[in-house]
Order: C-alpha cells, then sequence, then structure tokens
C-alpha cells in the first residue's frame, strides 16, 4: 500500500511540473516554455532558454530585453570550435523567420542575466521583458529548474523503490561511469562531452 502511494505521490508531482509550462504571445510570436537553471552560489551570469515560433508571413528579430534578477540581459550563441566551447553575442538580434520556431536551449543560441543580484533557486520563477523587433515587448516569466535539468524541464532520472530507472531522453547517451562514483556538478550551460 504504501509503494502505491509513493508512486501515486510522485506521479502528481511530475503531473504538476509538466503543467507549469507557460506559453506568451505577442502580435504574430509565440515564446513557449521559458525556463532556466539554477546557478551556484557566487555565480555573476545566468541563462534563459525558450521556444520563439513566428507565425507570422514576415521575419522578426529578438532584439533584446531586461530582467529584474540581473542589470544586464543579453543574447547568446555558444558553439563548438576544435573542441572549444566559444560564447559570442549574437549581433543585430536572433532572427525569427515566417513560420519557423528557433529553439534557446544549453550549448544553442541562449538569453545571458549578466550581472545577478542574487543566484538563482530551483522552484523561483524570473520575471523578464523580452523585446521584438516588429512584434515589440513581451512579459514573460521563467521557471528555474534544478542545475542538471534539460530542455523540456527534464528532471534527472531518480530511481525509485520496485521502479527500474527511467530510459534517458532520445538522442542522450546513457552515461558511463565507473562503479562506486557520481556525475560530477556542471556549471550552467556547460556542454556535454562528446556534443
Amino acid at each position: 500500500m504504501r509503494a502505491s502511494a509513493f508512486f501515486v505521490a510522485g506521479f502528481l508531482v511530475l503531473a504538476s511540473l509538466t503543467a507549469q509550462a507557460r506559453d506568451y504571445k505577442v502580435g504574430s510570436i509565440d515564446v513557449i516554455d521559458p525556463w532556466s537553471r539554477a546557478t551556484p552560489k557566487g555565480a555573476s551570469v545566468g541563462a534563459g532558454y525558450m521556444k520563439i515560433t513566428n507565425n507570422g508571413s514576415t521575419a522578426d528579430r529578438l532584439i533584446g530585453g531586461s530582467s529584474e534578477i540581473a542589470p544586464s540581459f543579453e543574447i547568446h550563441e555558444m558553439s563548438m570550435e576544435g573542441g572549444v566551447a566559444r560564447m559570442r553575442p549574437v549581433k543585430g538580434g536572433l532572427e525569427i523567420k515566417p513560420g519557423e520556431t528557433v529553439e534557446l536551449k544549453p550549448g544553442s543560441f541562449h538569453v545571458m542575466f549578466v550581472g545577478l543580484k542574487k543566484p538563482l533557486a530551483a522552484g523561483e520563477h524570473v520575471s523578464a521583458k523580452l523585446v521584438f523587433e516588429k512584434a515589440g515587448p513581451l512579459d514573460v516569466q521563467y521557471d528555474v529548474m534544478a542545475m542538471g535539468a534539460a530542455p523540456g524541464h527534464d528532471m534527472p532520472a531518480m530511481p525509485m523503490p520496485g521502479m527500474e530507472t527511467p530510459a534517458m531522453p532520445p538522442g542522450m547517451p546513457k552515461p558511463q561511469m565507473p562503479p562506486g562514483t557520481s556525475m560530477p556538478e556542471m556549471p550552467p550551460g556547460t556542454p556535454m562531452p562528446g556534443r
């Protein structure tokens, strides 16, 4: 009986987490599920992720923004060059072509909250304003997830008594750790090896 109650409670918690996805609209632009990762104490920057869809017939650009959590808001792109991660500001804004969706995600395009006033903590919501060249300003809330969270608010796998460990998300290699060791904590925005 305890195991089934534990399972039901776990299911309800997961269901409530997935129900928190937020969508926002301004003009022909849809911003889907803005989220961020918790930051360690002393971190001066945090990153924001989301999907942006342009339902219009002309291109638009994410040209800037602001947030209550930091004095500076920047749009960046991360790429790998010769095995080294490089992060650069996106000059002129991030283009969203008509009928297309651009995903801001770890290891790719993202927004940066620069000069954090305090660390981002899992479970918090960070208010921000996105500014689009044509559609204009849009107020959004970023859901702050755990440091190891992945796109779509996937939680790290948590084995439960009597249950098998969940499968890894599609396309993600299964971690290979020596017996008796655990996965190290990675700073926000750090790409996974081999990606």
